[in-house]
């Protein structure tokens, strides 16, 4: 092989092995970039999870039958009607 072709082989080489070297700096940060935003959206969905338990805890408590009655009763004035004046309706 003449040296000038050996030059041209080696600069190729070394070339080669400097862009691979870049390509593999580049995709561990991208892979380390990626782990980060799902450590955020991990954090995010529990924050989401605990808030929808809360917000089931509070449906649960303004649903309580027991609240119904004393809203319809105090707030809203509803009374419970006489006996003789229930129609049941049966199909």
């Amino acid at each position: 092989m003449r040296p000038g072709l050996r030059a041209i082989g080696m600069l190729i080489l070394a070339a080669g092995v400097i862009a691979s070297a870049i390509g593999v700096v580049q995709v561990r940060h991208e892979g380390r970039q990626r782990y980060i935003d799902l450590r955020a959206l991990n954090a995010e969905r529990d924050e989401l999870d605990i808030e929808y338990g809360r917000l089931q805890l509070e449906q649960a408590t303004w649903a309580e039958m027991s609240r119904v009655e004393r809203v319809a009763r105090e707030e809203l004035g509803l009374v419970r009607p006489d006996p003789a004046q229930v129609t049941v309706v049966r199909r």
